[in-house]
């Protein structure tokens, strides 16, 4: 990965663990960080062995967002780059290190630690699932820096709260604890150790159908907000009859009956 920002370990399960690797920073996204985020998604979307990733960041925090010193200029404009489009992209740069991972077809599982801050916590939210401690500390704050949040937050967090509570997140830019953010439904799970949790629940994840596991996750991120009911009911049915009597679904079954661990294929 770029300047060793981002590193990726797979083990034997095919669990992939993401480490955003600037712990001095907090992870703060400067140009090579945002390349690396980049390459990372890129690599695990089409690595067919992964079966889940979790994503954390090294040290205290997970992302405390932009680095501003990296990032910004005197004038307020920033790096404009970062919004351009390369051709065959829907996303800008800016927005693939967060929406990218919508992309990987696995699941992927965020541990949330420490600051989770503007673009960190859109990082955050491209995630399926996401753990935080108790005190780990969330905001949309770009309002603090006269901005809007703009890394593909519009994908996210409509499909997690309602209108009122994102305007009044995005609005104040309030800090909210990792609890708070829990009753809200910006995170699924409350832990004292995120990743420890994040990692058990990918192995289990990664013991499934990994043909199956993938469907349905393409299944929801094509059809959760969307108003074409049609299009939403004929794409589950698609999915279904690609699954059945397929040999990983035939193995599911084969080892449900026998009561013993399957031994699933990875996708080709």
């Amino acid at each position: 990965m770029s300047e060793q920002r981002v590193r990726i370990e797979i083990d034997e399960f095919g669990v992939a663990t993401v480490t955003l690797d600037r712990a001095e920073k907090h992870n703060a996204l400067d140009p090579a960080m945002f390349d690396a985020i980049v390459d990372a998604t890129e690599q695990l979307a089409t690595d067919r062995t992964v079966r889940a990733v979790v994503l954390h960041g090294a040290g205290k925090s997970f992302c405390s967002g932009l680095d501003i010193t990296g990032l910004g200029n005197r004038d307020g404009s920033g790096p404009r780059d970062l919004l351009a489009r390369a051709d065959g992209h829907i996303a800008n740069q800016a927005q693939r290190v967060a929406y990218g991972w919508s992309r990987v077809p696995a699941p992927v599982i965020a541990a949330i630690t420490g600051n989770c801050f503007g673009g960190g916590l859109q990082i955050a939210l491209g995630a399926d699932i996401r753990f935080a401690t108790p005190d780990a500390r969330l905001s949309i704050m770009e309002v603090k820096w006269g901005l809007v949040p703009d890394m593909g937050i519009t994908q996210s967090l409509p499909r997690l709260v309602g209108l009122d509570v994102a305007k009044e997140l995005t609005f104040t830019g309030r800090i909210l604890t990792g609890t708070e953010a829990d009753a809200l439904g910006l995170v699924t799970h409350v832990s004292d150790d995120p990743l420890a949790a994040a990692q058990e629940l990918a192995h289990e994840i990664a013991g499934k159908s990994p043909h199956a596991v993938q469907a349905a996750k393409r299944l929801y991120e094509e059809t959760w907000t969307g108003s074409d009911p049609e299009s939403a009911l004929m794409l589950e049915s698609t999915l279904q009859v690609e699954l059945m009597g397929s040999p990983n679904q035939i193995e599911a079954v084969t080892a449900g009956m026998t009561e013993r661990a399957p031994a699933f294929a990875d996708p080709d």
